[in-house]
């Protein structure tokens, strides 16, 4: 088994603001694993969620010391096979949960290459139970929130169904309060839109139990982390307990839910939660995270950081099993080197093709090669 690192960049064609600050473009690695003539490949990098954050040359640091551990053979002498996952969980269980997840995706890649088939195929999905994915409006000033909205429209070339408007302004509630109006407004024009709103964590208590039920009224269908996440499991769970005595609208968990042990902690106060595969790991932890749910009654959506279409192919695997789909990263990217997963309008569908859907990348053939970003690809939608 050979194993390799590179890293590139992404730029997003409009700035996106949320309460934490504004992000511009990113910088991402790519890890390729190849065994017996197929290769995998799994996208990683930094991201921050107020109270947890990793750089992305901190994620390439550890995939550094671990790839030659891959390409070793293991403890009794035998060669690592990416068939085998369970045998290289004790490799992976150290890693933080994005490093854990460009592996994870890479071995996943590599298994639906090898089969021939797409993992939601191998998984026994209905491609055809996906739902439109929102579209994001970030923060900024009334006219700037009307304008995205439009441009948007204009990307798709349909009318959104779904639009997901950040909040947590730190101009205060009264600011929130007006995009959320001139948005409900402009949706008015569109039949059976629905408007999400997500506060990034921006508010505190007392705020968000005024909001809350004022959103209710204007329309919004469900409010995604009102609240900052918490490094103290009972007091985060605690703080979506007393909001939820509040919240006559879904109430969804994002920055606090990472892995299973947090779905099962806040299900009792929430009505879904947010999965993305940098927190989670990968999809391995997804997949268990997203079955567990539908079991507890839980509804899904799924969502991206600066991710491209590799990443956001990825989990688009899953796409059947969520309601509120939120991939809409890889579509405001100006230099995106992948092209997943399939589009029409604002629905998205898992890739045909096999693994993650993505083709392979082309990869220089020479020793000692530059490692700099790949070469563009189609032109973003």
């Amino acid at each position: 088994m050979r194993a390799r690192l590179r890293r590139f960049s992404l730029t997003k064609a409009v700035p996106l603001t949320i309460s934490r600050g504004t992000s511009r473009g990113v910088e991402r690695v790519l890890v390729e694993i190849e065994h017996d003539g197929t290769t995998g490949q799994g996208e990683s990098g930094g991201f921050d969620t107020g109270h947890r954050r990793f750089s992305t040359d901190e994620v390439a640091a550890e995939l550094d010391a671990l790839l030659p551990r891959l390409e070793r053979p293991d403890g009794l002498g035998r060669p690592h096979d990416p068939s085998e996952r369970q045998a290289l969980q004790p490799l992976l269980a150290g890693l933080s949960p994005p490093a854990r997840c460009a592996i994870d995706l890479a071995l996943h890649d590599w298994w639906g290459r090898r089969l021939g088939q797409p993992l939601w195929r191998l998984w026994g999905l209905n491609r055809q139970a996906c739902a439109p994915t929102s579209v994001t409006l970030g923060l900024g000033t009334v006219e700037q929130v009307r304008a995205r909205l439009v441009s948007w429209q204009e990307q798709l070339d349909a009318r959104p169904r779904r639009v997901k408007l950040k909040l947590g302004s730190p101009d205060g509630a009264d600011h929130d309060r007006a995009l959320v109006q001139a948005v409900a407004a402009a949706l008015a024009g569109f039949p059976g839109a629905e408007l999400q709103v997500d506060a990034n964590g921006g508010w505190d208590l007392p705020t968000a139990q005024s909001l809350i039920p004022w959103l209710a009224q204007q329309g919004v269908v469900l409010v995604e982390q009102p609240l900052p996440a918490l490094k103290d499991p009972e007091a985060d769970a605690a703080a979506f307990a007393a909001l939820d005595l509040h919240c006559p609208i879904p109430l969804v968990a994002d920055e606090s839910c990472w892995d299973l042990q947090d779905l099962l902690r806040l299900a009792p106060h929430v009505d879904g939660v947010n999965i993305k595969l940098l927190k989670t790991g990968g999809l391995s932890e997804a997949w268990l995270m997203a079955q567990t749910a539908r079991r507890l009654g839980l509804d899904l959506m799924l969502g991206c950081y600066s991710d491209s279409s590799l990443l956001n192919g990825a989990a688009a695997q899953l796409l059947p099993l969520v309601r509120w789909p939120d991939l809409d990263s890889h579509l405001n990217l100006v230099d995106d080197p992948f092209s997943g997963p399939e589009r029409d309008g604002d629905l998205l569908t898992p890739s045909t093709r096999p693994g993650l859907g993505q083709p392979a990348v082309e990869t220089a053939a020479a020793d000692g090669a530059p490692d700099g970003p790949y070469p563009p690809g189609p032109p973003p939608c």
